[in-house]
């Protein structure tokens, strides 16, 4: 079954018809990569009709297959993360490895890797020698720490990234310790910056003709979505504290929890929103006080404004609050887990989840392709298939023999 995702309604019923022809069919893209950043690149080019093959080492399977809960023995996470891939085992350290590597190489727009710096190298698969059989070919090298520099040569994580960028240092209460999200954030910013800098670099072909490095480090990307600070520090000497739900530039800003005991968030980023849900909680008159004119001054009276809305709503379950913030136009949200995020209205509107047929454990509910187009909507043609399950196929279709395959086997390349 293939669910493509269009600007408009989902269907009430399965797909059925020709395979839609996302805007990036016809580009060929390698994933050599690992946990998690690479892979998740490649993932998003897959979903718009990338012809990705992901390369596994024989003995060694891309270890997200085994990160978090399995069904029947079989990882879930594999099943988002490998969709829309052809999989293919390849030792590239093994003789042979690199030769089929190079031919892969000769027919492909995208090679994404993350390897340590100089690994490719050391094997003979540099850029030097991927672009003398392809000059075209772009390669995106994701690391911790980049391709230079005094930490290069460092195993690189998410994690290390999200305590050298500040995000730790600014995350969580004012007199708790800093915090570390629970899920693979730097990787996940750093995957949406890769598949914009293959596209960028793709783009640059058109002109030059000719492919290049993307160098990602996935300290960095994370650093630029936090915002002003190192512009701030620079010109003020200012550097954000932990301010756990609140904000320093506007307020009321925090969770809340209901009668009901459900917890809703409230933000009040706009001064009509903040006037607005003033009025609703019954404290009109703290719109007059003349700190209440700028976000940053109500900030400073984050104390008095939270009890005033947060009072009201410990009064209200959370479907009158809901209701009272909707009438008003104020800005407000429910505080979902995952088992309301399936069933949430909004989200099946946008289609948001899907669900995918998969062979080994039928239908699977899982995130849908990442926006919507009109007119060339990406698509999931598949979950994550089992380790190796298209070696043969690639391979026969790169053009080698069943005795060279063979013989590949027995040199422990595939």
């Amino acid at each position: 079954m293939i669910r493509d995702r269009a600007g408009m309604p989902p269907a009430a019923g399965p797909l059925t018809g020709p395979e839609p022809a996302g805007p990036l069919t016809g580009l060929k893209v390698v994933d050599l990569a690992t946990l998690f950043a690479g892979p998740l690149a490649a993932t998003m080019l897959g979903d718009f009709g990338a012809d990705v093959i992901k390369v596994e080492h024989p003995r060694r399977p891309d270890p997200s297959r085994g990160h978090g809960p399995a069904k029947d023995g079989v990882g879930l996470w594999w099943k988002l993360l490998g969709r829309n891939k052809r999989n293919l085992t390849l030792d590239l350290s093994a003789p042979g490895g690199r030769d089929v590597l190079l031919e892969l190489a000769a027919g492909t727009d995208v090679i994404v890797e993350n390897f340590r710096p100089g690994t490719l190298e050391r094997w003979g698969l540099g850029p030097e020698e991927l672009h003398a059989v392809n000059p075209r070919l772009v390669l995106a090298r994701v690391t911790g720490f980049g391709q230079f520099g005094p930490y290069a040569h460092r195993p690189g994580f998410g994690t290390l990234a999200e305590a050298m960028s500040g995000f730790a240092a600014i995350t969580g209460e004012p007199d708790g310790p800093p915090t570390l999200p629970p899920f693979g954030l730097a990787d996940s910013i750093a995957a949406l910056a890769t598949a914009y800098a293959v596209m960028a670099a793709l783009a640059g072909r058109e002109r030059t003709g000719r492919g290049q490095v993307v160098d990602l480090a996935i300290i960095e990307p994370i650093l630029t979505v936090l915002g002003p600070q190192p512009l701030w520090y620079d010109q003020l000497g200012y550097v954000q504290p932990r301010t756990g739900n609140r904000s320093r530039n506007n307020a009321p800003r925090n969770t809340y929890r209901t009668a009901d005991g459900h917890w809703v968030a409230v933000s009040t980023s706009a001064q009509s929103v903040a006037e607005r849900v003033m009025r609703l909680v019954g404290r009109p008159e703290l719109i007059e006080e003349p700190w209440f004119a700028a976000g940053a001054t109500r900030a400073e009276h984050g104390e008095e404004l939270d009890a005033a809305v947060g009072h009201w709503i410990s009064r209200h379950d959370r479907d009158e609050v809901l209701d009272a913030f909707e009438k008003a136009e104020a800005a407000v949200a429910p505080i979902h887990d995952v088992r309301e995020v399936m069933e949430d209205p909004q989200y099946r509107a946008l289609g948001t989840l899907t669900e995918v047929d998969d062979p080994e454990l039928g239908p699977l509910r899982m995130q849908n392709v990442l926006f919507r187009l009109s007119g060339t909507p990406g698509a999931i043609r598949w979950a994550g298939r089992p380790h190796g399950a298209d070696t043969e196929e690639i391979l026969t279709g790169l053009g080698l023999t069943g005795a060279r395959i063979a013989a590949l086997r027995d040199q422990g390349a595939l």
